[in-house]
This record gives structure tokens, sequence and C-alpha cells, in this order.
């Protein structure tokens, strides 16, 4: 079967001086008939390839049983005594939703998308239960599109309500983006405009509006209560990072707080006022509180106070408190000061405060009264990462799951006014069909090119030879300052078992140490991310783990800046390299639907330092011909709303064009998947096989 050829069509700029030179700029009118005719017969190619290879079969068999060894769980809520969860069962394509009343009680599922059937499947994108949980919201979308639908569940009868709001995207799910009030039959949610026929996809997020609406009526008749120029004290906010605004209303304070999300920006620009605007809206008073520059990442509102996470002269963060009476920043009061720790979110219980802390990699908890006296650390089970924890207003329990790099999850009960944490049983421990008692983790640190120690995770069965013969996988991600805490993946073990390294590097861009490891990779520092992961690569090599003929580097989303700038840069250093649904091409990256989020975090093509970044960014227009580039895998979902099918496309056809190597450079396509959420389980079983065969046959490593 011939891997089909994409054509070229030259189209020449000159930015700020350099001239750019882009074959395949075509394939941005990702809806034309030859571009899907294209990836198409990309997709036969790569499956026809990956089925080709004889160890396929086997490590898909294995890496079921390794995904269905138990029930998988996600995304706890609490709500007047009841437990919201969303949970998987074994052989299961999708979560559902379910509660229980309690710990001890049996659950009972709410909903479940495994038996809607149909080829398309549909997805839950996010939930929220009433104060009383007698209601559920619930945002579906198809085929992992993310273009959610708004929906209400009512939890005695277990039907949906003839409700049914579209463009209420996941990807706008930030704190704020719905809530509850305290009647339990009244909500504001975020709410965007359909796009305009012929309107570009850059704009797809424009005009963003909060609304109120009352259970029984219609979605026309909702009302908007926090948008430009709808209520006094908002001014016309700057549309530079594609600004939504948001509410945030607490049953513990008359107050509201209005959040001017900033795209993908972590800084927010605050207002506050007294809840009973929502009732008159034109009428109600916003007073400005706090703008980008002060730094403000998290918020919680309780009675009079605002409690605020900022890392204004604090890199680490600090916790400060704001009396919304007389809410000037100037007069706050730091309730938790900065330390080595990296304050990571924060939450009120009863009278007490809870931190959440990374330190070292490992996860802490802290407590405090509201004062900020009494600040101790609350002793927890392991030493591990909080995946997450679950509070509600007026109770002093607080549902905490965590887990490890070999450590299945296990969800905790503590209690706040006793100070204590206990197992509440309704995650199971995993049989012995995923045993990681013989595999072990090692924490390092690799230096980079300019000192910087970075560290990096290195797990792998017990008991290996450091020979330089082991088949190692990196991965990398880097941006927004996000931190790849350790977490159990029981598929892992299959690479694991033949036996491979899996580490995973903590580059600069995340968030491992606080707002400035944040910044040394962003915009203009973000060649820092792609050395950083070459510098691990290095260390593996070094030490004896690996050695280039058995490396495969691997990152998703915005993992493919590292990846591709470190294949672009060092393609000596790799047997392979995978890039999930990745950023290729950064510098067009700005006109798709999600681009203009991501301005605050990669750039903008009209300002002339930002070009710096993005071009470096970019691997796409740093292809060269000729170059003996390893064996590359892409993948790419037909829905993806985030990295639109393009970027991955065109990376694929100007490698496959370009490499001397002989080697495989294919595009892997879903057609009924997006960026990643909403996929089903079956999806990511058969993608983790294809990627583990792909790497095996290219080390020449035989199962």
């Amino acid at each position: 079967m011939q891997q089909p050829v994409a054509r070229t069509e030259i189209v020449t700029e000159t930015l700020y001086g350099v001239t750019i030179a882009d074959p395949y700029r075509w394939m941005e009118d990702w809806h034309s008939e030859e571009l899907n005719s294209w990836l198409e017969g990309q997709a036969a190619y790569t499956r026809n390839y990956l089925d080709a290879l004889p160890e396929r079969p086997a490590l898909l068999k294995r890496i079921r049983e390794l995904s269905n060894v138990g029930a998988s769980y996600a995304d706890f809520q609490l709500a007047a005594g009841h437990y919201f969860y969303q949970k998987r069962e074994q052989g299961e394509n999708m979560y559902k939703l379910v509660m229980r009343n309690g710990s001890g009680e049996p659950e009972r599922v709410l909903f479940d998308p495994n038996a809607l059937g149909g080829e398309v499947q549909t997805g839950i994108d996010w939930y929220k239960p009433s104060w009383d949980g007698m209601f559920v919201a619930l945002c579906l979308s198809q085929g992992g599109s993310e273009e959610s639908v708004l929906h209400v569940l009512d939890v005695e009868s277990g039907k949906l309500l003839d409700l049914a709001i579209p463009h209420t995207y996941v990807y706008s799910s930030y704190v704020g983006t719905f809530n509850w009030l305290e009647d339990n039959r009244s909500f504001v949610y975020l709410r965007f405009p359909a796009l305009p026929e012929g309107a570009p996809e850059a704009e797809k997020l424009n005009g963003g509006k909060m609304y109120l609406h009352h259970l029984g009526s219609a979605p026309e008749e909702d009302s908007v209560v926090f948008a430009q120029g709808i209520s006094q004290g908002v001014p016309a906010w700057d549309k530079t990072y594609q600004d939504y605004p948001l509410i945030l209303i607490s049953p513990t304070s008359s107050w509201m707080l209005g959040i001017i999300q900033h795209g993908d920006l972590n800084e927010k620009t605050l207002y506050v006022a007294p809840r009973v605007g929502l009732e008159r809206p034109e009428q109600c008073q916003w007073r400005k509180i706090a703008d980008i520059a002060d730094g403000i990442e998290s918020f919680a509102l309780n009675g009079d106070t605002l409690y605020l996470r900022t890392h204004k002269d604090a890199p680490r963060y600090k916790i400060i408190a704001l009396s919304l009476q007389q809410p000037d920043l100037t007069k706050a009061t730091t309730i938790v000061p900065a330390s080595e720790r990296v304050i990571e979110a924060m939450t009120v219980v009863g009278d007490s405060l809870l931190i959440l802390d990374l330190d070292g990699g490992i996860g802490r908890m802290r407590r405090c009264k509201l004062d900020g006296s009494d600040l101790e650390t609350v002793p927890l089970p392991f030493e591990g990462t909080i995946r997450e924890w679950a509070t509600a207003p007026h109770s002093a329990e607080v549902l905490l799951k965590m887990t490890g790099w070999t450590i299945a999850p296990r969800l905790y009960r503590y209690d706040a006014q006793t100070n204590t944490i206990t197992d509440t049983g309704i995650i199971a421990p995993l049989p012995i069909e995923a045993d990681f008692r013989d595999v072990e983790v090692h924490e390092v640190q690799a230096p980079a090119h300019d000192g910087t120690l970075i560290p990096l995770s290195i797990i792998h069965k017990k008991g290996l030879q450091l020979d330089g013969n082991n088949p190692t996988i990196l991965v990398g991600y880097g941006s927004y300052g996000i931190v790849l805490s350790a977490n159990f993946n029981p598929r892992t073990l299959v690479w694991l078992e033949h036996g491979g390294v899996y580490a995973v590097a903590h580059l600069r861009g995340g968030g491992e140490y606080g707002k400035e490891w944040h910044l040394g990779g962003w915009k203009l520092t973000k060649q820092n991310t792609i050395d950083d992961f070459i510098a691990c690569a290095e260390y593996l090599i070094a030490q004896g783990y690996t050695r280039p003929q058995r490396l495969a580097g691997m990152g998703g989303s915005a993992g493919g800046i590292p990846t591709g700038g470190a294949l672009v840069k060092r393609p000596d250093l790799w047997a392979a390299m995978i890039m999930q649904v990745p950023i290729t091409n950064a510098m067009r990256a700005e006109f798709t639907a999600n681009g203009p989020s991501n301005i605050s975090e990669f750039g903008t093509l009209s300002d002339p330092d930002d070009f710096k970044g993005l071009y470096t960014m970019d691997s796409y227009v740093h292809v060269q011909d000729g170059v003996a580039y390893p064996a590359v895998m892409l993948t790419t979902g037909l829905n993806d709303p985030r990295v639109v099918v393009w970027q991955p496309a065109k990376m694929a056809a100007r490698l496959q064009a370009a490499t001397s190597s002989g080697k495989p450079v294919l595009l892997r396509v879903e057609k009924n998947a997006g960026h990643g959420m909403g996929s089903t389980q079956q999806q990511r079983d058969e993608e983790w096989a294809d990627i583990v065969a792909f790497l095996l046959s290219q080390m020449g490593v035989t199962p």
C-alpha cells in the first residue's frame, strides 16, 4: 500500500526580516475535499502499517487486561452529604455519573453514556450538582468534539429535564463558568454565541456572556448578568487574549466575584458586587479589585472575606485575604506566606483554610485558621500526589483522591474538625494483574545547557541493567505552568514488562517550581523547554539507561513543542518520536478556533518579540530537506477543537517529503475523536498498543 503524497504549493512571506516558505498552507482549509481525501489515505496507510506489526495483537490483549483490572474513578464532588463522581466499570468505554449517600451507602447510576450506543460515543464533559443534591447540571458532547450541550438531570427520577443549551464548551470550564444559586432551581452559566456563517474560526470564542437561568424557562428567556456593557463599573475589557466573563457565587457569602478570564492566561482580572445585583444586572455596581499585574490565579469566597492565591512578590505563591467591605488590595493581609513549597490550590473548609502544596514533586497539605494562625502540615497516608479534592459549603468533610507513580488511586475522607484522614473504601485496591511491586522510581535532576537542574522521574522494573540497551520513552510537556505530577497508569506496565524505561521530564514552562519555572519556558524563553527535553535525553544516555537507537520522545498537545523542537534540532538523538495531537506550526496557531486563547502563553505574530518565540517553537518551519529524521508517529482527531487537524497534518506531510532516513513517518487519524477528552477506553487502548508496537519495532526489541 502506497502512502499518499501531499502536493506542495509554496506560500512565501517575510516577517520581521525572516522569510518563511510554507509548502502546505493549503491544508489550513481543513474542510476541503482534497485534504480530507489525503487524510483518509494517510489513515488507511497507517492502519495497514500498524496492523501488520506482528507483536501488536498480543500487546493489545495485555493492554486491555491492564486497563480493565478494576473500575476507574474521576471528578469527585460533594453536595448535601452526597458523593457524586464519574466511574468506568471493567469493559466499559465511557465514564458514567454515579452518586451515593455517603461512603457507606450503595452507589446509584444517574447517567450512563454507554447505554446510548451509536458509532459516535457521547461523553460527559463536566457536571455540577445543586447544593441540595436534587439536580445535576451536566454537559455532553459527541466524538470528543467538546461541543458541549448543557442539560439538567433530576436526581430522584434519573431523567434529563427538557432543556438543552448549546455552546457551553468544555474548555471554558474554569471556576465561575457555572454556579447554582441557593434556591437550587436557578443557575448562572457561560454561553457563547453561534459562530456566524463565513466568520473566521478564530472568532469562535468571542462574545461569551454569563446568563441566569430558572428551571422550567426557555434558554431564550435567560437574562445576561455579566458581560461587556451590561453592568455599571465594568468597562470594555481588553480583547487581546480573547477574554470572557465568569461569576463565582458561594452559599457562604452575600458577595459575588466577577472574573475576566483572559484566554489561557493564568492571571485574572477581578470585580466584586453584592449578590442582589443578579436581580437587576443593569443596575449592578461592580468594583474592580485586581488586574493581571496583581498575579492572582485562584480565589475563595467566605462571608465578607476573599482569599487570593498570588505570585506577586512570591514566585512560589502566597495566600492573602481581602475584606470585601473595603476591597483595597493594598490593604490585603498575608494569610499563608511564601515558602520553598509551591502553593497549588486552597479551599475553605469550615473554620479552616486548606492549602495544597507541591514540595519537591510530592503533594502535601497544610491547614490553618481563617486568619492564618496555627499553620500546620496535615499528615497524609503516603507520599504521592493529591490528584483531586472535593468540598462542600458549611461542611468539614473533604474528599482526597491520592495516587503515585506506582501506587493505585485511593479515596480518603479528611475531617477538618478532628484533623483525621480515613480510607473511604470506595476505590478498591487493584488485583495482582496490575502489580507494581516490582517497579521502582528514581527522582533525579538532569543538568540543562545553562546549568539549571531539570527534575526527571525515571520508572522501571527492579534489577534493570544500566547497559544502554533499555528501550526508553521520555515524556515532556512544559507549558501553561502545568505540573506533570505523579500519576498511576496501569497500562504503562506493558512497556515496563518489555524491559522498558518510562521517564517524565519536568521541563521549564511547567509549574514544578512555581511561576519562575513557568516563565522560564514561556514565549521568548521557550527554547529552554526544548533544550531541557534534550538535556534529559542526554542524561538518560549518559547514565546508561539507554542509547539513541533505543530512545523515543513522546508528548501531546503543547508537548508537541519540546518533541518537535528536539526532533528537528537533534534528529540523531532518537530512534522515534511520538507526537500526539501536537502543536507543530505555532506561528499559524492563532488563526484557529482555539488560537487567540493561547496568545497569552505562546504569543502573537503582531508583536515582533512574540514572533521570535513563535519562530523558535515552530518545528514545522525548521524541517530541512535531506535530513535523516528518526521514525515519527503523529496523531490527530478529526473533531479536535484545541489543536486543529491541519497542525499535525502539515508536519506529517513535511517530514514525509524531507526525511532521507527511509524510516516511517506515520499520521494516525481518529475519525470519531478529538483532543483526547471524550475518547473511549477502546480508543485509548488501541492507540497505546499502536505506540508500543511501533516503538518496539523501530528499536529492534523482540517482545
